[in-house]
């Protein structure tokens, strides 16, 4: 099998093998790389490619907004405030009419509830004549009449019920009631009629309550009476019999007296505790006794005794003991100390006799402190029962007088008409509306369906399994992205053609195969141009000859690629021939206004010779172009025959470049029988459109068939696909044409 020399052979290779020994030809990417683009800049080119989607679904979605709310009849609301102070007692004087119990928030909720309650809705309805649906009915329902069944009863009271709000005002004791009507007027009504009967019902819990309490109080009051006559004439007879004329003062003295013994008995306690302890320690040493004693003689005693001892030893020791002098200081010695223990004796005589008396009288004082306490306890059982007997006098009486002083009051109270419910603001007809709010329905229906087309947006993106750009095919494929070709609408629609209207209406005419001949200044020719360097770099040391282009599936733009392909290799000055080998939908004759009644597969079969079937081009005088001829039988037999291999080889000798344009893989096999007999293969894959498994699919069919896949053309792309050649291609470089 032939090649074109400075070519290596192919080898049949596992693709991670290839991607390191191929260079050129297969790019070794780290998938951790190839999300250079931000996640917002991702999101914004969702956003930009949905924009009409977005915009589409908001405008739906404003439109039933708008035709619901306006077709809504206007709801007005009607509010009034009604202050409640703390609960005032049920049954009061004068001076407490306006006292208060103190309020809390239980309080306020019970009220507010009270407010709501069925009762106060029915007697509303009735007052008022409320039909069905807060609207005036002709005349006042009965509540034993028909229309007060339990269902239509039930009915009316819920639909007012579900116009009715109650609210408490933050920080405060009013209460704001507010009520929806389509009637601003009758909403007014129903506010002030519902406070009304509020205050009315609050007044009659009151007044019922005043009653209820008078009526038992007049049956407690006799009974009460009883009571202190009975307990007054107990505290008397218990008087009489205990000889009790004042008590209060018999305590007081019995107390008095016990109290004074009880210091005098302390004290007489510690005299004696003082003698007791003076006498035992006189009895115990002489020595001290002149101290605690106090007695004057003994101490002038002890003086005189020292005198005469200092005398006697100072004149024993200078005339010797048997000196007159000597003698006679010692006789005057013994004279003193005689007096001396005669007077202890005497002290301690007289101790004795002031401990025996302090002792007495502590005996004394001890059973005169014992009688007091007798009289005292007596006293005290007397009067146990004498406070009982006052007590229950006095509470008696007390009940008495209160319960008496209520009964007058509760006269005066019954027929007054106090409450602790004002109304702070009566309830004005509205002059505006609360519902439709039709510009705040229109901005939520606006948002509404922004928010809503935005998540249509990407749960389509989310569910789209096609390649979009040129990042994604290197990464599914591991190839290199040849050339990323713009869609041609946006070449049109953008005006980047910018050269004769005329020349415009010629290549939409002809499609974008001759965007090289009709517009060659466009960014789809310059993508054509790019597509042709990216394929002569791919190789070494020469570029490929041969060429095949094909795609996953039909309508990819692989004619187009091939046509365009073949004219920038002529534009260059190369030889070049174009051959469409898609024998089953040929499509280049019909682009390039040729005669399809020769072509390759009458020369294949052998009705034609290759210069018959071989067609010039005055558009490009380097171009020859091999029509796919008349459609055969058998179109993957012919190609994939030896004359159809010759033929390529014989082919290489004349022209520089072959391009071989070939039906979709996916499809048939006539790319995959044509693929190991050309330098390289060209995939054409459409842009938002070939799925990712087609692709990887095609890409594992040429690579089992020995093929060599230069790279892939990412066709159709469009700007919101691919944000980075979008601005480069728009807003940067191709806005000069």
């Amino acid at each position: 099998m032939a090649r074109h020399e400075g070519l290596a052979p192919l080898e049949h290779k596992p693709l991670e093998e290839r991607l390191t020994t191929r260079p050129g030809a297969y790019i070794d990417i780290d998938a951790s790389n190839l999300e250079t683009t931000a996640p917002l800049s991702v999101y914004w080119g969702m956003l930009v490619k949905g924009l009409w989607q977005i915009l589409t679904v908001a405008l739906i979605m404003t439109t039933l907004v708008a035709i619901f709310t306006f077709k809504q009849q206007p709801v007005y609301r009607a509010a009034g405030r009604v202050e409640i102070e703390a609960e005032t007692p049920q049954v009061r004087s004068l001076t407490d009419l306006y006292g208060s119990i103190p309020s809390d928030d239980s309080f306020l909720e019970t009220q507010v509830n009270v407010l709501q309650s069925e009762n106060l809705a029915w007697q509303t309805i009735q007052g008022l004549r409320l039909g069905g649906g807060g609207g005036a009915a002709g005349s006042r329902t009965s509540p034993g009449g028909s229309d007060s069944s339990g269902a239509a009863q039930s009915e009316l009271v819920g639909g007012f019920l579900g116009a009715l709000t109650v609210e408490r005002v933050k920080g405060s004791r009013i209460l704001q009631v507010n009520y929806e009507d389509t009637d601003p007027d009758r909403a007014a009504r129903v506010v002030n009629a519902l406070t009304k009967n509020y205050i009315e019902y609050n007044f009659r819990k009151q007044y019922d309550a005043t009653r209820q309490a008078t009526s038992w109080m007049e049956q407690q009051l006799d009974e009460l009476k009883a009571k202190v006559e009975k307990s007054q004439q107990a505290l008397v007879d218990y008087q009489r019999q205990n000889s009790i004329v004042n008590l209060s003062e018999k305590e007081t003295v019995g107390e008095q007296r016990l109290s004074d013994l009880s210091k005098e008995f302390t004290a007489a306690q510690g005299d004696r505790l003082l003698k007791e302890s003076q006498y035992q320690v006189a009895q115990a040493s002489e020595a001290p006794m002149a101290l605690f004693s106090q007695d004057e003689l003994l101490q002038k005693l002890d003086e005189k005794s020292a005198d005469f001892r200092t005398q006697f030893a100072e004149a024993r020791a200078q005339y010797g003991p048997n000196f007159p002098k000597v003698l006679r200081l010692q006789e005057q010695l013994d004279e003193v100390q005689t007096l001396i223990e005669r007077e202890r004796r005497r002290i301690v005589e007289r101790m004795h006799n002031d401990y025996l008396a302090a002792r007495s009288r502590e005996k004394l004082l001890m059973g005169e402190v014992g009688r007091a306490k007798v009289d005292v306890e007596r006293v005290s059982q007397l009067m146990i029962q004498h406070n009982i007997l006052k007590r229950e006098f006095d509470t008696n009486g007390q009940l008495y007088d209160n319960l008496l002083q209520r009964l007058k009051d509760a006269a005066v109270t019954a027929g007054l008409r106090a409450t602790n419910i004002h109304v702070v603001d009566q309830a004005m007809a509205p002059q505006h509306p609360v519902r439709p709010r039709k510009a705040l329905n229109l901005s939520f229906g606006l948002l509404a369906g922004l928010l809503l087309g935005i998540a249509i947006v990407f749960v389509q993106e989310a569910l789209d399994i096609s390649v979009k750009n040129a990042e994604e095919v290197e990464k599914l494929t591991g190839t290199a992205a040849l050339a990323v070709i713009p869609a041609a609408y946006a070449s049109s629609s953008r005006k980047l053609f910018r050269r004769g209207g005329a020349k415009k209406q010629q290549t939409q005419q002809d499609g974008v195969g001759l965007t090289l001949i009709h517009e060659p200044a466009s960014v789809m020719a310059e993508s054509y141009r790019s597509l042709r360097t990216s394929i002569l770099l791919s190789t070494s040391p020469r570029p490929p000859q041969t060429l095949l282009v094909t795609s996953a599936h039909p309508k990819e733009g692989k004619t187009s690629t091939s046509l365009n392909l073949a004219f920038a290799f002529a534009q260059r000055g190369d030889r070049v021939l174009l051959i469409e080998a898609d024998m089953r939908r040929p499509d280049i004759a019909s682009k390039l206004g040729l005669s399809n009644q020769k072509g390759l597969s009458s020369y294949l079969s052998g009705a034609h010779s290759l210069e018959e079937v071989m067609h010039p081009m005055k558009s490009a005088a380097n171009l020859r172009v091999i029509c796919a001829g008349p459609r055969p039988p058998n179109p993957a037999d012919l190609l994939s025959s030896p004359t159809m291999e010759k033929t390529l080889q014989d082919l290489r000798q004349r022209f520089d470049h072959l391009i071989v344009d070939t039906p979709p893989v996916l499809l048939v096999t006539d790319a995959t029988a044509l693929s190991p007999w050309v330098d390289g293969v060209v995939l054409v894959v459409e842009s938002g459109v070939t799925a990712r498994g087609a692709l990887i699919r095609t890409q594992r069919i040429l690579e089992n068939a020995g093929a060599r896949i230069l790279g892939v053309v990412l066709n159709k792309m469009t700007a919101q696909r691919d944000s980075y050649y979008g601005s480069y291609y728009h807003s940067k470089y191709y806005a000069k044409y």
